[in-house]
């Protein structure tokens, strides 16, 4: 059986640093002033974040092959299920006026 790679504890650390950085820029994004870049600022974030998470906590660093096509598959799954779901409710927004 194949052994997975352990985490250092000063990788985990290192992770979870960048995280609570990341999170402490979501808060001041917050705060910005409403403009173009607002949303672009906020969503480049939230993809670092689900980067390092799905890098290191759910191991997708260390996986090959399948592992990494099924979690491809999953969030193109996703993508299909959200754009959907946008679609239907700018639809029924312009219907319902």
């Amino acid at each position: 059986m194949k052994t997975e790679p352990q985490l250092s504890v000063r990788a985990i650390f290192g992770v979870f640093i960048a995280l609570m950085v990341l999170l402490a820029l979501t808060a001041l994004a917050d705060y910005l002033p409403p403009s173009r870049w607002a949303l672009p600022i906020s969503l480049t974030i939230a993809v670092a974040k689900m980067a390092l998470i799905f890098l290191f906590f759910m191991h997708l660093r260390y996986q090959r092959g399948m592992v990494r096509i099924a979690a491809a598959a999953g969030f193109f799954w996703l993508a299909i299920l959200l754009t959907l779901t946008f679609g239907d409710y700018l639809t029924r927004g312009w219907v319902a006026q």
